[in-house]
């Protein structure tokens, strides 16, 4: 059973602003290249609101608005952004929330939390899984684990810190953010989805349990070399994701400059 289903077709804005290639790493690593096509401003439009998402809920950025508004009207300090102003953590947002988007749009696998929502700092990026996707009709249970990566120039340490991440990942068992995403459910009064997710412990110790792991990396049109001369085949279920734009630290910054303007 492959880890994701084919790139998505029609009318979804990954299939109008993307095309997608099936290869093989020289080490027989499965990986998924996308490549941009003419239609930036499509998949700009949709990155820009699964960034708002991703950092904040729609009620919470109403609320947000409403008191700014009042702000405004007194003439008192503004509000720090919900949404990261160091272009680092921007990157690695980026490259974190194209990749949950793109393996929820491609697998039955859901996202039960938006984690970057709960991130104390939000200069600085989030510690834990960077994905953490649950199958849970799925028969056994399936976990999707994600690391992703964001360089502006590709590079052989990029593929083998992503791979090395997963393969840390594999060897602790279950995926650290785990529990992190079962309380975040109990919190918002989600128990049963929670109780499921908790319960992931006990079908892992039975061997119940089936997880896969997918590396990603965003970078310019040179990533899908570097991700297929140096990816390592240390682990027989992961998955390879590259996304090559000609220039992706201006993908990112157009993205976060639309989110502001907002």
């Amino acid at each position: 059973m492959p880890i994701i289903n084919d790139h998505p077709s029609e009318n979804h804005p990954f299939a109008e602003s993307l095309l997608s290639n099936d290869e093989s790493s020289t080490n027989g690593v499965s990986h998924r290249c996308l490549l941009e096509n003419s239609s930036r401003d499509v998949f700009l439009d949709y990155m820009t609101l699964a960034l708002q998402n991703h950092h904040i809920s729609p009620e919470a950025l109403e609320r947000r608005r409403d008191l700014i508004e009042t702000l405004q009207i007194k003439d008192a300090p503004m509000l720090v952004s919900p949404f990261p102003k160091n272009t680092t953590t921007q990157k690695g947002n980026f490259a974190e929330v194209f990749l949950a988007e793109y393996l929820c749009t491609t697998t039955q696998a859901e996202l039960p939390i938006y984690r970057l929502r709960y991130n104390p700092n939000v200069e600085q990026s989030m510690k834990g899984d960077d994905v953490l996707l649950f199958d849970m009709d799925s028969d056994p249970v399936r976990i999707i684990v994600g690391e992703s990566k964001f360089r502006g120039i590709p590079d052989k340490k990029a593929v083998v810190d992503i791979v090395e991440g997963l393969v840390r990942s594999n060897r602790t068992g279950l995926p650290i953010s785990l529990m992190f995403v079962a309380e975040r459910l109990f919190e918002v009064g989600n128990s049963e989805l929670a109780q499921k997710v908790q319960n992931c412990a006990v079908l892992f110790l039975s061997n119940q349990l089936q997880i896969d792991y997918v590396g990603f990396l965003m970078s310019n049109h040179n990533a899908k070399n570097v991700v297929n001369t140096h990816t390592s085949s240390e682990l027989h279920n992961l998955l390879m994701i590259s996304l090559n734009f000609e220039s992706p630290d201006a993908i990112v910054q157009q993205a976060f400059a639309q989110l502001e303007g907002r």
